[in-house]
């Protein structure tokens, strides 16, 4: 007797079929049939989605509040890289002897 493989499938196809059982237009014995997957299967897919639909939205709206430490650090980067492109362009420009 060989060993049988477990199908496996991607999150998209699993979301795929759990929205079409959260339509309602089919039952899940019929996007089973449809897709050749167990019914089970889809009712699993389309609870985890259900479940999970709130978390979509939980995160604000708006600019994100930038890391009040990393903003120094930033700015004198910014400096020193402006700093040299100026030493490089008065050097370039004949203006610095």
């Amino acid at each position: 007797m060989g060993t049988v493989k477990r199908k496996s499938y991607t999150a998209s196809y699993k979301a795929k079929i759990g929205l079409e059982a959260i339509r309602g237009l089919k039952t899940a014995n019929e996007i089973g049939q449809d897709h050749g997957v167990h019914p089970a299967q889809v009712g699993q897919w389309k609870k985890v989605i259900l479940k999970h639909a709130g978390k979509l939205f939980e995160s604000k709206r708006g600019r994100k509040k930038a890391d009040e430490r990393a903003a120094p650090e930033r700015l004198y980067s910014e400096i020193r890289r402006l700093k040299m492109e100026l030493d490089w362009l008065k050097k370039k420009s004949g203006l610095c002897v």
